[in-house]
């Protein structure tokens, strides 16, 4: 059995109401793969059985066994339903059949899969009102006392019962369901609301705010892009009860007291709380600026008496965070309906999935020319000596593609690296024959040639560009470099998001709330260049997946999944372990120095570092001293008075160009900076409200705009 944190976000609007759903839970997994000879039906049905009756502790006669039929994926077969008092408890499926039009078979690996969710389990042992009261019971305990809701129990327990027909999923009409609870526990249906929604409220905030913890912890950010927009749906959710009701909730003791409570278990979690509070307060500062900036929309909605369907609801929502709710609310006031539908954040879960899909698709169906090199294998030398130069191969098939107008050549091994893992590929020659490009199909690493003087099965002699190959080496290994780096500085939910080596410079993307600050870029290529200095040694190896996993966690897989039984691991001891099949030098030291040019935020959680490594970032140097003489000659100045003549300079544009002041223009600061070349650059280049690279140009601009407009008078 294995035990994951799942997150699902099919129904977010039925968490808090019904009792029982959640966008985060913990499954356990009970699965086998196995050939037909070694399947045991009744031994998987003991185990789950025993399970039920021995460590849940239910009775036998309170169980009821419901055999049925599954089918998915073109598979199928028999599965056991477990339920008690009304309640599924989990499903055991037992996958043995393929179906095929030409007649169905057995599968030759049949599969057991169930999956239980402990939360239900654990509301079910304890017999409390909601799965919620017995899930979170110190941060309710909490959410009760500080908010001064009044939880009456015995309303609840009559409640609870019937709580499953507010299922948005299958309920026809909410209201309907809310006047038949209402006769069921005796009171008006706006009484029953009156004091079971305050507590739904307390629910909801206790329920997203753990799955918020478990999947920032994890590396997850709140934003508007992909998947994780809907952790942004569900900590909006969470923000309306707490506007509704007009709650002071301590989202950091909410937030401790999920991670103590759950320490036994999922210990990681105390670590994070800190900066999983500091990603949800930036994302509550952004939530509540956006609800004072979108009063005008809304103001003019309801003056319009605008009639807006589903559609533009979820627009309104997803462009400008206006909650529907809220402004049903506002509209009904001023004598304006506008209704929203009950499931209205499913429905934005369900509108971001499927236009996630689509792009996955049009990824999915982009054409590639595929060539024939099935069966063919060619060994990789480039994993085990970066600074591989030389190296004979036999020719195992060459292809004239006549479309290119070049030839393909697959040989037994190479030292050529083929482009992937955002790394370019490497040049060279084939005998005398130049290689222009490498790629990777299958097994086989291609060699694209304008020509060749050589045929198949004929031994030829490969020489790498090691100029080349070295500045790509130093960049890839900077890359990783600077990926720890920022983990350190800016905390666990640092992944990379992307990574590209060229000869010029690299660029590696990081998951990020919010635009990186100087001070921040400055430690973190401050600490780069500290391991860099410390000359540590960069171990490859190739290990056993589930050995990799066991020693290492899931953070080896920072450029994303990575197929095979087997993964190369490149480790800097103490400090960054990833799995990666890219060329890295052998100690961190000869990475030479890593130069931070840019930073940028590409989309909501994904900032974008580019930088230099090695003569590449010698080459910026040198860049870097001819900009701050040039500034020198146009502000005539000495370096260090650079940032005090470009602060003047600044103030007098703003005065002349854009207040259209007769001030005289003469530079005359003297004031000193005691700085490298390196800060008195970025110096200027915050003043200026711009990047290092575009300082020059727009000093130019300030003084032609200057003269311009003194011309004229």
């Amino acid at each position: 059995m294995i035990p994951q944190f799942c997150l699902r976000f099919g129904d977010i609007d039925n968490v808090g109401i019904t009792g029982s759903h959640c966008t985060g839970f913990v499954m356990i997994g009970q699965h086998a793969f196995v050939e037909p000879n070694e399947w045991d039906q009744e031994q998987f049905f003991m185990d789950i059985y025993s399970y039920v009756i021995d460590v849940v502790g239910l009775e036998k006669n309170e169980l009821i066994l419901h055999e049925d039929a599954w089918a998915g994926g073109g598979n199928y077969g028999p599965c056991m339903e477990f339920f008690s008092n009304g309640i599924e408890l989990f499903n055991q499926v037992y996958m043995m059949y393929e179906h095929r039009e030409e007649g169905d078979k057995e599968l030759k690996i049949k599969v057991l899969d169930m999956g239980l969710g402990m939360e239900r389990i654990a509301w079910f042992s304890q017999g409390t009102p909601t799965l919620y009261d017995a899930v979170f019971p110190t941060v309710i305990e909490y959410l009760i006392d500080t908010t001064k809701t009044f939880f009456d129990k015995e309303l609840f327990s009559k409640f609870a019962p019937y709580s499953s027909m507010l299922n948005l999923d299958e309920t026809l009409n909410i209201e309907k369901s809310w006047e038949f609870i209402s006769e069921k526990v005796g009171i008006s249906s706006e009484e029953l609301k009156s004091k079971i929604l305050p507590m739904t409220g307390i629910y909801t905030i206790a329920e997203h705010s753990r799955a918020l913890l478990f999947a920032i912890t994890d590396g997850g950010l709140p934003s508007n892009v992909g998947g994780f927009y809907n952790l942004r749906v569900i900590f909006r959710r969470m923000m309306s009860f707490i506007d509704k009701f007009n709650w002071n909730i301590d989202m950091k003791k909410v937030l401790r007291l999920h991670a103590q409570y759950l320490e036994p278990v999922f210990p990681e979690l105390q670590e994070s709380v800190n900066e999983v509070y500091e990603i949800i307060d930036y994302e509550r500062k952004k939530y509540y600026e956006n609800k004072e900036r979108t009063k005008s929309i809304i103001n003019n909605i309801i003056k319009k008496n605008e009639t807006l369907s589903k559609e533009k609801l979820i627009e309104l929502y997803d462009s400008n965070g206006i909650d529907p709710f809220e402004l049903s609310q506002e509209a009904k006031s001023s004598g304006l309906e506008i209704k929203v539908p009950e499931n209205f954040y499913a429905l934005v879960s369900e509108k971001h999935e499927q236009e996630s899909s689509v792009e996955k698709i049009k990824t999915a169906t982009k054409k590639e020319k595929h060539y024939d090199v099935d069966g063919l294998t060619t060994e990789a030398l480039y994993f085990d000596h970066y600074d591989l130069v030389d190296f004979k191969a036999v020719v195992l098939k060459i292809i004239h593609d006549l479309e290119e107008n070049n030839y393909k050549v697959i040989l037994d091994r190479t030292a050529f690296y083929p482009t992937s893992g955002g790394q370019l590929h490497d040049i060279g020659t084939l005998n005398k024959s130049e290689v222009i490009d490498v790629f990777k199909q299958g097994t086989a690493i291609i060699h694209v040639l304008k020509e060749v003087d050589f045929k198949e099965k004929q031994i030829v002699y490969g020489r790498i560009d090691i100029d080349r190959r070295i500045q790509l080496a130093q960049h890839h290994t900077a890359t990783h470099i600077l990926n720890g780096a920022a983990r350190k500085i800016l905390g666990n939910h640092v992944w990379q998001a992307g990574a590209s080596k060229t000869l010029e410079k690299a660029r590696l993307d990081i998951t990020h709330y919010e635009n990186l600050t100087p001070k921040q870029i400055s430690e973190i290529e401050e600490l780069a260049n500290k391991i860099v200095k410390e000359n540590l040694p960069v171990y490859k190896t190739f290990m056993k997946r589930n050995v990799a996993e066991l020693k290492y966690g899931f953070r080896l897989y920072q450029g994303g999944a990575v197929p095979g039984r087997e993964l190369r691991i490149v480790e800097i001891v103490g400090f960054d372990v990833e799995a990666c099949g890219g060329t890295h030098l052998d100690i961190t030291g000869d990475v030479g120095q890593i130069k931070i040019l840019r930073t940028s935020k590409i989309q909501d959680g994904v900032v974008r570092i580019e930088f230099t490594a090695g003569l590449a970032a010698e080459k910026t140097k040198k860049d870097q001293d001819n900009t701050l003489e040039r500034i020198s000659s146009l502000l005539n100045c000495e370096k260090k008075q650079i940032p005090g003549r470009v602060q003047e300079l600044f103030d007098k544009w703003k005065k002349i160009v854009k207040k259209n002041s007769d001030e005289v223009f003469v530079l005359q600061s003297n004031e000193i900076t005691e700085e490298n070349d390196e800060k008195l650059l970025q110096k200027a280049a915050n003043i200026l409200k711009t990047q290092p690279d575009n300082v020059v140009k727009t000093i130019e601009r300030f003084l032609r705009e200057i003269e311009q407009k003194k011309s004229k008078k």
